[in-house]
């Protein structure tokens, strides 16, 4: 991902928006597996913004480094509106940043079902004092790079929302 001009220019754009506003960031990513922390911390000046990454491929790995509770994955499963949030909200409780984004998804080929198909990702968004949010993505079966690398995106706009002031929204 970091050889796609577009997404290097916005995590640029990011960077710079985010040490203006005196704001550290934090990534939990399940799907991406690191690809948006790596993305952050190909542009110069990033130490001052981004805080830390954490990659839960796994599930033990949500629980263990993010505090997202066992029976919550069991009743609704890794990738799941309730799961990307409480992602975002260990994300932040778990390091000393002020936004986190999560991400969890089913990148593909295989692992989809009818009700959780191939292209399905959920994103948390979670900030210091504000109430967390979530996006649902339906990509379709575009192919396993293809969902990344717009789940890697819509992460980075994630991440722009949250540079206003809380309340603006």
């Amino acid at each position: 991902m970091i050889d796609d001009p577009a997404l290097l220019a916005r995590a640029e754009a990011l960077v710079a928006a985010y040490a203006a506003a005196g704001l550290r960031a934090a990534c939990a990513e399940s799907c991406t597996g690191g690809l948006v922390a790596g993305l952050l911390t190909a542009v110069p000046g990033s130490s001052a913004v981004v805080e830390r990454g954490f990659v839960t491929y796994s599930n033990d790995a949500k629980s263990e480094m993010l505090g997202v509770p066992a029976d919550l994955i069991a009743t609704h499963g890794a990738v799941s509106k309730s799961v990307a949030r409480a992602m975002a909200e260990g994300a932040l409780a778990h390091s000393h940043a002020d936004v986190a984004v999560s991400i969890t998804g089913i990148a593909g080929p295989g692992g989809g079902s009818e009700a959780k198909p191939v292209g399905l990702v959920h994103f948390g968004l979670a900030r210091r004092g504000a109430a967390t949010r979530h996006i649902e993505r339906r990509y379709g079966n575009l192919g396993r790079t293809e969902i990344r690398r717009l789940a890697v995106a819509e992460a980075l706009e994630l991440f722009g929302r949250a540079v206003e002031p809380v309340g603006t929204d």
